[in-house]
């Protein structure tokens, strides 16, 4: 049998060292991703000794982004998305508009075209999927309303970069670069000789055509197919039916709708949220979503060049500023004016405060467009890099400003004395208003006796309380969402701000 493994070599280097510096990390108290970036340039081809497959260690991080947004969409369902899109639409074109204008102005300052400008604008304007959601699963926000407004962000985004892709071949010759000529591209690049109006159109119908595809198809099949194996009793085809509708419908939906891998996962997962199945198939796909985006951090690593650091000085700064800072001012900006909280403003600016793949891969296409200077994709890869190192830092001074921001929050919040509880407690009961929970600690003592607990207060939980309240019955809210806090604390509501489903 022959020993030529590429693939067998790569994967166990990058475990294996990923492994080594993560434990290294995890020691020193230093997050664990700075060591599988680590893990990454020591078997790239930058440093001396054995140096991975590049191509396959891509393609096995592209598994780890499919798990990673299938397990997101399993904790979603299409109205927690369309109930932040009066935010996370507007929010996420503004930013991304500002972003690309300060690197546009950026490549203006170093001497590059029109073009240049736009396609490094763009790269720096987009968050890495996996950051982003390993960062807010880790402190178990994502079944909040502000890791909903992330996790909505971050599809906006995802959706305008596909546009941007199928866009740039079509005005390359426009923006001063060459137009690419590929016999084996896939649908995603067949607009390009239809103009502008063409591709856009192409591509907005394409994606509209995935979407009702899944909702009308995807809804019906994707259930059936769960509780059929079910029922054979089986978990490792269990296990398999999972790991193959989320890689098959991420596969299908990039290369039959021009949509990106993570898109499709996501879709495929909140299609499987509707079944009642849709936990068990989340905790067979935890270990090895888990393992494959470790790989992501390597591959980024393995892309990394140390020595570009001395020759690139000052512009790799000025990227990185762009990225840490003006990216999260404008985020911080725009959630502010939409009447969010502090924090929800603050965590959203950190979580958007570096790039990843979706800049990796317009960094290349800008390349082979003739686009972009060979200087741009080292900024580029250079800048995520070192902005993926900065974040976890971001989210540490969250941590510690937490009890500030606690704080502030509970002195916005009318005097106790001054709110009385309403039509929610017994009559002649003292009036007494809820204190805020501590997200690490026990919840605040309540003065109610023999009432009911309403954990979430949407749709149903609103009717329940309604029907309490009209008989004049005690009863307390446990939600996790900032305005319907703020509307039950108005009401006179007794309140325990959490998630039940994070507890």
């Amino acid at each position: 049998m022959p020993h030529d493994t590429p693939l067998i070599a790569t994967i166990v280097a990058g475990l294996g060292l990923a492994f080594i510096f993560g434990a290294l990390a995890n020691r020193f108290r230093i997050p664990p991703l700075v060591g599988y970036l680590v893990a990454g340039v020591l078997v790239g081809p930058n440093t001396p000794g054995f140096v991975a497959d590049a191509g396959l260690a891509n393609e096995l991080a592209e598994i780890g982004v499919i798990l990673l947004m299938f397990g997101v969409g399993l904790h979603f369902s299409l109205k927690d998305l369309l109930s932040v899109r009066a935010i996370a639409v507007p929010g996420a074109i503004v930013q991304i508009g500002f972003a690309t204008a300060l690197g546009a102005g950026l490549a203006w300052m170093l001497g590059w075209s029109m073009g240049a400008g736009l396609v490094f604008g763009l790269a720096l304007s987009v968050a890495s999927t996996v950051v982003l959601l390993r960062a807010l699963q880790e402190r178990r926000l994502i079944e909040t309303e502000r890791g909903r407004i992330a996790v909505g962000w971050l599809i906006v985004e995802d959706l305008a970069m596909v546009l941007a892709l199928v866009l740039l071949p079509a005005l390359a010759g426009v923006l001063g670069g060459q137009p690419q000529v590929d016999d084996h591209a896939s649908l995603l690049s067949l607009p390009a000789s239809y103009g502008i109006w063409g591709v856009v159109g192409l591509t907005l119908a394409k994606v509209a055509a995935f979407v009702i595809v899944m909702l009308v198809v995807g809804r019906r099949v994707i259930p059936w197919i769960l509780h059929y194996v079910a029922h054979t009793g089986s978990r490792e085809l269990f296990r398999l039916a999972v790991l193959a509708i989320a890689l098959g419908v991420a596969f299908g939906a990039a290369k039959l709708f021009g949509v990106s891998l993570a898109l499709g996962a996501f879709f495929a997962g909140m299609i499987m949220s509707e079944s009642e199945l849709s936990h068990r198939a989340a905790e067979e796909s935890l270990p090895l979503r888990d393992a494959f985006s470790v790989l992501f951090f390597v591959s980024v690593g393995m892309l990394f060049d140390p020595f570009s650091l001395m020759s690139n000085g000052w512009p790799i700064l000025a990227t990185l500023a762009i990225i840490v800072i003006g990216k999260s001012l404008a985020a911080f900006v725009i959630v502010i004016a939409f009447r969010y909280p502090l924090g929800t403003a603050l965590m959203i600016s950190a979580s958007l405060a570096q790039i990843g793949e979706f800049s990796f891969i317009l960094a290349e296409l800008g390349v082979g467009l003739k686009l972009l200077p060979q200087q741009g994709r080292d900024l580029i890869l250079a800048g995520a890099i070192l902005s993926i190192l900065v974040n976890p830092l971001m989210f540490l001074a969250l941590d510690w400003m937490k009890p500030w921001l606690d704080a502030r929050a509970a002195k916005a919040a009318p005097p106790e004395e001054a709110k009385p509880v309403g039509p929610a407690t017994q009559p002649g009961q003292v009036a007494s208003v809820a204190a805020a929970a501590k997200e690490n600690g026990p919840p605040p003592r309540t003065t109610l006796s023999g009432h009911t607990i309403l954990i979430g207060y949407g749709r149903v939980g609103s009717l329940v309380g309604a029907a309490l309240k009209q008989a004049s019955l005690p009863f307390l809210v446990i939600e996790d969402a900032d305005k319907t806090l703020a509307r039950l604390r108005d009401d006179g509501v007794e309140i325990v701000s959490g998630n039940a489903a994070s507890a």
